[in-house]
Order: structure tokens, then C-alpha cells, then sequence
């Protein structure tokens, strides 16, 4: 007997017998099992647990597999998904170190939407932010020159192993390789106006360090020392780029810059040199991070002054760090997990055949103990 319901190739109805046994905890939920429990098709199950349901299931017929999945406590066989789809549903995320709380935030928003949508996220550190390690020349002290050893290169075959690659804070040429091998890109913090990457996130930097500047030269600030981070990137330069624009416009501002390499230990003998140098002592430290900050506080007390009554300091990231020192840091928030979920949809949406969106972040100066007015000595020398 023909029925008059009519019925779709992705959305046909089991067919009418008596509903067999559901699966005990003993056997495995398959497909075809959710499939029964919710009345469709198995290709009806695959378009709605692979999200491709839309236009071709209806949301009710959605609902149905949804809770009939949730039910019976099906999981995907992704191994064999995976050789069906040709994709690993793995994303590599580059970040120039894992010793760092602000990566391992991005790290953490990256992963939490890659879970919602089936993947998994490799994390790969990569030193000074350059990409794959190399080779590279190094004198020991016999003074011979000599090669230090290779380390294993994720990158090698990676678009057999990856889906797609996310990279924060490096330099867009250190991944040619994966370019070369056709996989998506989203690169974090970085150049926008390189096209090499698929897609770019990046966080409103520059109107962070324009927070600062106008929050430095409100309290009176007029000599002010730029404490550098020593690491060639996009973003660095960004920062020294954007303060010398910002406090440009302002006649009168003494501004000079001192490199520091990312360290407590460097940021104290980065900040000592720029507090003791020849001409007048900065009022104001400005710092690339929050933990070069914490060296330059730690500097102006050795030196015998106070923080902020002699010196106000100023830090970037704001990390636990920042509420750890004493007094606590003045700082530019970073919305770093925000920042890791929006560089995994771009990718994601990139995966799907969707143009990937490209948003700037917004940041936040937060103010705390470690700024102030400056001295009333109008020159005071070290």
C-alpha cells in the first residue's frame, strides 16, 4: 500500500515493523541504532551529527537524532569518519612558547570550540616564534663551530595529519611549508595585510598602547621610556610603532626606547640600564608585558626609589602576574581565550567552504597601584 506522506532521499522514515531492542550497555551504539530510536535514515543521522543538516533535514527530524544520540550515549567512530571525509579533524596550534599564560588562554578558548565541533587541537611550541626549529650554527667554547641537532619537525608530511593550522604571534614565512601543502591558515596576531594566510585574528594592539599613552601623559607624564621586547614580530613593532604616533602629538614628550628581552631578569637590568643612563630620569616606564613590568618594579626599589611615587610602570597582557606584584600593574587586558575561539571558527569556517570572518578584539586598559603623577622634582637625574 502506497503512503501519502511523501519522503525525501535524506529523510526517509524507517520502515513500519515493530521497534527492535535498544542497545544494551554491553554492545556499541552505532549509527544505525540512533537511526531506529529516531524514525530516519542513517544519511539523515550523518547530515545532522555532521551538522550539514540544514536544507535537507528537517529541524524537527534534527531534534529527533540529537536526543535519540543523547539517549542511547552514541559516540562517532572518528577513525572511520575520518577515512570516509579524508580529514583527521586535527588542527595544529603554533605558539612561540607553552611556558606562558597568555598562550595557554588561546590554547584553551582554541580547544574549547574545536571540542564543540568533533576536532581535537595539537599544540606545537615553537621558540622565538620563528616556526619549525633548524639547524643552526653555534660556537662552543673550543670556539669550532658546530650544528646543533635537529628536533623533529611537525611540519614534516603534515598534510597527511592535519586538517589545518593555526599560528599565533609568528612570522607568516615560517610556515610556507604548510601553505605549500595546501592547508588552511589562520594566523594570530599578525600582519593583516599578509596575504599568505588564510585568514587573519588579530587583537586592537595598537589602541592598547594608545590607552596607555593617553593614561601616562593625563597624569603629567613627559619622559617616558619604552622598555622594547627583543623579538622581531609584527606585534612589537606594531607597539613601538603606535606609542611614538600617540605621543607624537604631544609637544614637550621626551620618549626613548630600551630593548629587553621577555624575562623578569631582563626586564630588571633593561629597565636599571634606562633608569641610570645619562640625561633625565624617566617618569614613566612602559613596558611590552607584564613581565618585563615586574623586572622594572623590582629595578626602581633595588635602586632605592618607589613605585609609583618616583616611577610609575606599565605592563601589557595583564596576566596573574599583574595582581601578584606590589604594588599591582597597570595594564592592557587581552582577551586571550576570546582570542584563541575566534581564530578556531575562522579556521572552522574556512574547513566548511565559508569565508572566514576577520575581526580585530577589543583590549582594556586596566588601572591599578603602579601609576601615578609623576615627582614634582622637575628633572631629577639618577
Amino acid at each position: 500500500m502506497r503512503s501519502d506522506t511523501p519522503v525525501t532521499s535524506n529523510e526517509a522514515s524507517a520502515p513500519a515493523h515493530r521497534e527492535p531492542p535498544r542497545p544494551t550497555a554491553a554492545t556499541r551504539v552505532t549509527s544505525r541504532d540512533v537511526a531506529r530510536a529516531a524514525g530516519v535514515s542513517q544519511a539523515a543521522v550523518s547530515l545532522v551529527l555532521g551538522d550539514k543538516w540544514r536544507g535537507r533535514v528537517s529541524p524537527a527530524k534534527a531534534d529527533a537524532v540529537r536526543t535519540a544520540a543523547r539517549e542511547l550515549g552514541y559516540r562517532p567512530n572518528l577513525a572511520a569518519r575520518s577515512l570516509r571525509m579524508g580529514r583527521t579533524r586535527t588542527v595544529l596550534l603554533v605558539v612561540p612558547a607553552l611556558t606562558t599564560e597568555f598562550f595557554a588562554r588561546v590554547y584553551t578558548g582554541a580547544a574549547r570550540i574545536a571540542a564543540a565541533h568533533g576536532f581535537g587541537v595539537v599544540l606545537y611550541p615553537s621558540p622565538e616564534g620563528t616556526g619549525p626549529a633548524h639547524p643552526s650554527p653555534s660556537t662552543p667554547h673550543s670556539g669550532r663551530p658546530m650544528r646543533a641537532p635537529l628536533v623533529p619537525d611537525p611540519f614534516d608530511s603534515a598534510s597527511a595529519t592535519l586538517d589545518g593550522v593555526i599560528a599565533s604571534s609568528m612570522a607568516a614565512d615560517s610556515l610556507t611549508a604548510l601553505r605549500d601543502a595546501g592547508l588552511p591558515l589562520v594566523m594570530l596576531d599578525s600582519d593583516p595585510d599578509d596575504d599568505r594566510a588564510t585568514a587573519t585574528v588579530n587583537l586592537d594592539i595598537a589602541d592598547g598602547v594608545r590607552q596607555l599613552a593617553t593614561h601616562l601623559h593625563t597624569l603629567g607624564h613627559r619622559r617616558i621610556t619604552h622598555l622594547t621586547a627583543g623579538v622581531d614580530s609584527w606585534t612589537f613593532r606594531l607597539r613601538a610603532h603606535a606609542l611614538a604616533e600617540a605621543l607624537h602629538k604631544t609637544p614637550g614628550t621626551l620618549l626613548r626606547h630600551h630593548p629587553a628581552a621577555l624575562g623578569v631578569d631582563a626586564g630588571l637590568h633593561a629597565a636599571h640600564a634606562a633608569l641610570t643612563g645619562p640625561g633625565p630620569r624617566p617618569t614613566a616606564l612602559l613596558c611590552d608585558d607584564d613581565i618585563i613590568a615586574a623586572g622594572a618594579c623590582k629595578a626602581v626599589r633595588r635602586l632605592g626609589l618607589r613605585v609609583p611615587e618616583d616611577v610609575s610602570v606599565t605592563g601589557f597582557d595583564d596576566l596573574a602576574l599583574a595582581v601578584a606584584v606590589e604594588p599591582e600593574l597597570t595594564t592592557v587586558r587581552l582577551p586571550a581565550e576570546e582570542f584563541g575561539e575566534t581564530g578556531m571558527r575562522a579556521l572552522l569556517a574556512t574547513l566548511a567552504g565559508i569565508q572566514a570572518e576577520a575581526p580585530t578584539l577589543p583590549v582594556q586598559l586596566i588601572t591599578r597601584g603602579s601609576t601615578a603623577p609623576p615627582p614634582t622634582d622637575p628633572a631629577p637625574t639618577a
